[in-house]
C-alpha cells in the first residue's frame, strides 16, 4: 500500500478559519466529496461516530480522523493543514493543524488498518511534518507526503 494510492492530489488544501472538530470534520467531508464522490453529511456522521469512541489526535499537532462508509470500493484519504491550529482533545493537549482523514469501506478490515499505520508512520517524522507546516501549495504538500521515506506499508 502507498500513500500515492490512497490520496489523490485534489484531497489535499491548506484551511483557514476552522473554529471547531465539527467544523473541521465538515470540510473535510466537502474535500473528500470532491475528490472521490462521498456523501458528505455520511462523512460527517461517521467521522463524527468513530471520534465518540475516543479522540483521533495523535499527539504533536497531528490528527487521524477515520471512519467507514458504505459505498466504497477501497480506502482514500484527504489531507488539510489547518493555517490556525484547532482543538482536538489530543492525547498531549496540543492543538492540531495537520489533519490526514482515512475513509475506508465498510469491510475492509485490514487494508483499512494498514492506511492507518502507513498514514501514522508518515506523520510521526517530524520531518515530514516541519516540510508541511512550511508550505501552502497543495501539490507540494501531496509531494511531501506521498514522496516521505518510509511511506509504503509491508
Amino acid at each position: 500500500m502507498e500513500l500515492q494510492k490512497i490520496l489523490k492530489p485534489e484531497a489535499v488544501k491548506v484551511l483557514q478559519g476552522v473554529s471547531s472538530k465539527k467544523r473541521l470534520f465538515q470540510q473535510l467531508a466537502e474535500l473528500a466529496q470532491s475528490a472521490y464522490g462521498l456523501e458528505p453529511q455520511r462523512s460527517v456522521d461517521a467521522l463524527m461516530e468513530r471520534e465518540s469512541l475516543g479522540p483521533t489526535g495523535v499527539g504533536r499537532g497531528v490528527a487521524l480522523p477515520h471512519a467507514r462508509l458504505d459505498g466504497l470500493d477501497r480506502v482514500v484519504g484527504v489531507f488539510v493543514r489547518i493555517e490556525k491550529a484547532v482543538d482536538f482533545d489530543s492525547v498531549d493537549r496540543q492543538p492540531v493543524d495537520l489533519v490526514f482523514a482515512l475513509f475506508a469501506p465498510q469491510d475492509s478490515g485490514v487494508d483499512h488498518l494498514k492506511a492507518l499505520a502507513l498514514v501514522s508512520r508518515t506523520l510521526r517524522d517530524s520531518g515530514v511534518c516541519s516540510k508541511l507546516r512550511a508550505n501552502d501549495a497543495p501539490a507540494t504538500l501531496h509531494a511531501i507526503l506521498t514522496e516521505a521515506p518510509g511511506q509504503q506499508a509491508a
